[in-house]
């Protein structure tokens, strides 16, 4: 399977952004597609996933309300559009597949086996 990541830039304070995560090479039947995120000097976490195959989606309280989470099934995409973006929300954005999710997994990092190249955001003025 192959993640291909992009969109990330660098915007003002209250600013926006569209990022994308194509995949490729894989079939699943259920699934997860997430976003983590990594900024300077902290641990990667997590922010947004869908559960593919019968689930919902599922957002980090930071960015609940700010960002949404979308997809195109017929085109193996998902998007994170980010609204009203502050410095905090500065961090190379990865998108990451997991196979056989369950509800419980769907936030946790180690249970993600497939990784995109990562998408810097950039949130300054």
């Amino acid at each position: 399977v192959q993640l291909q990541a992009s969109g990330g830039g660098l915007v003002q304070p209250g600013g926006s952004l569209r990022l994308s995560c194509a995949a490729s090479g894989g079939t699943f039947s259920r699934y997860a597609m997430a976003w983590f995120r990594q900024a300077p000097g902290k641990e990667r976490e997590f922010v947004a996933a869908r559960i593919f195959g019968g689930g919902s989606t599922y957002y980090a309280d930071s960015v609940k309300g700010r960002f949404t989470m979308s997809s195109n099934n017929a085109k193996n995409t998902v998007f994170l559009q980010m609204d009203s973006l502050n410095p905090e929300d500065t961090a190379i954005y990865y998108c990451a597949l997991q196979s056989g999710v369950i509800v419980s997994t769907v936030r946790r990092l180690d249970r993600y086996s497939y990784w995109g190249q990562g998408t810097l955001v950039t949130v300054s003025s």
